[in-house]
Order: structure tokens, then sequence, then C-alpha cells
């Protein structure tokens, strides 16, 4: 499945709920914010985080009250009817972001996506320390690509697991964290998706099109955080976010 295909499948599939609903013919107003470091995340004792870093945007819809949070790297705000989020074209990861933001709010509003919130202070470490056995017992000792440098996440995975981590950011390519070298998510990912018996895979990759860079390996995979929420529900990816709200 082309990043395209899937998101039409989401649109076509988020477009019968919400007219099922009567929502998308009336001029509900979702709107999308980005939000300050510590509304996203709080003040964890870990600085290394990329939100806190700047490299990252935290986007949050807003639906009757109910929020849904999406990671970008563009930053900026837009409000419209349902019909206007989802017929929008997808031509940039802000519009991307508007829309999967969206997505989790009003899935979390009717009750079909959960924890679409991002934990905060020292939830994440706790969400790590959780990872282990949740992998160990699903899964076994696999190799592990884990796709999007997550600090809490890489720093427990490398104690227990052969890992090896692809990321886009091109400061953080080739350094050292955890005793791990970080690669090139362009240049390397062929050689790590082919090495790995697990995907372990950041939900933002919804948001920035390159998820099916992963979907369409013949491997499991797990996503996780918030971002993935309404897509992993709709879709049935499997999704591990322990502490989100």
């Amino acid at each position: 499945m082309q990043s395209n295909d899937l998101f039409q499948e989401l649109k076509n599939k988020f477009r019968i709920i919400v007219q099922e609903k009567a929502l998308l013919d009336e001029q509900v107003v979702v709107k999308g914010k980005t939000l300050a470091v510590e509304d996203a995340i709080g003040k964890p004792k870990r600085q290394d985080f990329p939100l806190i870093k700047g490299k990252e945007k935290l986007m949050q819809a807003t639906f009757k009250g109910v929020c849904g949070q999406a990671y970008s790297d563009m930053s900026g705000s837009f409000s419209g009817s349902l019909a206007e989020i989802i017929d929008k074209p997808l031509e940039t990861h802000f519009d991307m972001a508007v829309f999967i933001a969206t997505l989790n709010a009003v899935l979390r509003y009717l009750g079909l996506a959960e924890k679409t919130i991002h934990c905060k202070d020292e939830e994440p470490e706790f969400c790590a320390e959780k990872l282990i056995a949740f992998i160990r017992e699903n899964y076994g000792n696999p190799k592990i690509a884990l796709i999007g440098f997550q600090p809490s996440f890489l720093e427990r995975l490398a104690l227990h697991f052969s890992v090896r981590v692809l990321d886009m950011d091109k400061d953080r390519i080739d350094t050292i964290k955890f005793g791990v070298r970080i690669e090139d998510g362009e240049k390397d990912m062929a050689d790590v998706l082919d090495w790995c018996d697990l995907i372990f895979a950041t939900g933002s990759t919804v948001a920035n099109g390159t998820i099916t860079n992963f979907t369409n390996r013949d491997k499991p995979i797990i996503f996780y955080g918030t971002t993935i929420a309404g897509a992993a529900s709709l879709l049935g990816f499997e999704r591990y976010c322990e502490c989100a709200k």
C-alpha cells in the first residue's frame, strides 16, 4: 500500500463514521495549535527528547472539548468543519498533522480511540520500563529496529535486546546514543529492516507520510505514541502507549 492509498483509506473510513454520526455536514469547528513544550510533555528530568530540543512540534486539535494530538515538523494553526479537513489535500506535513490530530480528537470523542494526549513529566520513563516486559511476553528476544529516536525507549531496549535505530534528524545521524549508533532513516532503512525481527516505530510516521515504508514489510510492527491512536484504531495496527491520557 502506498502512502496516498493509506491516507485515502483513513479518510474514507473517517468520513463514513462522521456521516453516520451526522457530524460531517455540520459546521463543527476543529482548531489546531502548536503546544508549548511544557504543556506538551511537562518537566521531565531527561532533556533529550526531540520535542524539548525543538526538532518536533506537537499539534493539538480540539473537538467538542476533547483533544487529539499529532507530532509534526511544521507548525501553525487551522480551523474548519470536519468536511473541510477531510477534503483538504494532504500536500504538506502540516496538512497531514492537522488531519491526524483531528482524526484522533474526533475518534476519542466518539469512544473509538483512546490515549490521544501525550504523557508528561516522568511518565515516559515509566512507559519505557514497562516496554521490556511487553516485548518479552509478546515477541520473545527479537532484534529490534527502533524507528525514530526516543531516548527513554532506546536506553532500556539497548540493555536487553539487539537494537538498531533509524532517524531522519541529520544532526543526530552517526552519533552514539546509549552505545547504539543512530543510522540514516533513508540511506540505511533497507539494511536495518532486513536485519530486524520486529519493527518498533514512532506513530508520527503517519503524520509525515513515511508509515508505509514500514507497514509494507513482512515483519511484525508495533507503533508507539499518541499520534497513531486514531489510525491504529481504524486500520488495526498494534500500538504501545502505556501512560498517555
